[in-house]
């Protein structure tokens, strides 16, 4: 199945955020004209969400249907989304009477359509309304038996609790977004995984000879994030690389790198291969330890 650069990113992205939590399905198969939901996601038990803010409250609410546009959907494609909703509601609710039981209506799986915008026209059509006492603003939520909501990024509140939706909207709020992403502490796993699907998205986009005005906005607005994830690549090749150097000076000298010999090669990273290099192979192995070990 063909994917669009926008949505295999989009998924990509999701499915990297979700998967501590539990089991995360891209391009999961329905029933009924084979529909395929974007991602469909089912929390695992015990699970955390701590650093996902907004996406990880919804994620970890109960069974969730994700689907991301780059553009505001239209009618149809917000009636096609609730067809898939209403198909895997139909199969948990077919398996629980297999199974001579019932499902709480609070444990039905939700909808979250997730756009960059939403026009005032498109919004009075689905009367769809705000919960300022529960919800951050942008998040706009159909009739309650309809188990659906939809995430307008560009109305979201500029704080660390949006910024993954915020990295899936257009413009000035994508690129604020990724500020904020590259900004997060460089030890942070969420940021260096983020950074390499960019990294990794942006190669294989690149490959591709017809790229949409959509598709070309995308690769602008990821522009830092991808710089970032590339001088950090390069920067791991070269550690990857002098710590090769280190290892094959000290195999060189001392015929193996055993446990005592390998504490030592952090601390010949710290020093410029003018410097190790001669230690490395002038220093005697009782010399390397004392002065390195710990």
């Amino acid at each position: 199945m063909t994917q669009q650069p926008h949505d295999k990113f989009a998924k990509q992205f999701l499915e990297e955020l979700l998967a501590p939590l539990g089991e995360v399905k891209v391009n999961k198969e329905v029933a009924d004209a084979a529909r395929f939901v974007d991602v469909l996601f089912s929390p695992a038990p015990q699970a955390q969400a701590t650093n996902l803010g907004l996406l990880g409250r919804i994620a970890l609410m109960n069974t969730a249907l994700l689907e991301p546009f780059s553009n505001q959907p239209s009618r149809t494609e917000v009636r096609n989304c609730f067809l898939k909703l209403f198909t895997v509601i139909a199969d948990a609710q077919r398996k629980a009477n297999r199974e001579d039981t019932t499902i709480p209506e609070d444990s039905l799986a939700r909808l979250w359509i997730i756009s960059p915008s939403l026009s005032k026209t498109l919004l009075a059509d689905l009367e769809v309304k705000l919960d300022s006492d529960n919800w951050p603003s942008g998040l706009y939520f159909f009739q309650n038996c309809f188990r659906g909501a939809i995430v307008v990024v560009n109305e979201l509140p500029v704080t660390e609790e949006t910024l993954w939706f915020r990295l899936l909207g257009r413009g000035a709020v994508q690129r604020q977004a990724v500020s904020e992403l590259v900004a997060l502490p460089r030890e942070s796993r969420l940021r260096k995984n983020v950074l390499e699907i960019v990294y990794r998205w942006r190669i294989s986009v690149m490959t591709q000879t017809e790229l949409t005005q959509d598709d070309q906005e995308l690769i602008m607005n990821l522009t830092q994030a991808y710089e970032e994830a590339r001088t950090a690549a390069v920067q791991e090749g070269v550690q990857q690389g002098q710590r090769q150097v280190v290892e094959n000076l000290l195999r060189f000298r001392f015929g193996e790198v055993d446990e005592e010999l390998s504490k030592v090669v952090d601390s010949l990273l710290q020093l410029s291969a003018e410097e190790f290099t001669p230690m490395c192979l002038q220093l005697s192995r009782e010399e390397l330890l004392a002065r390195f070990s710990h």
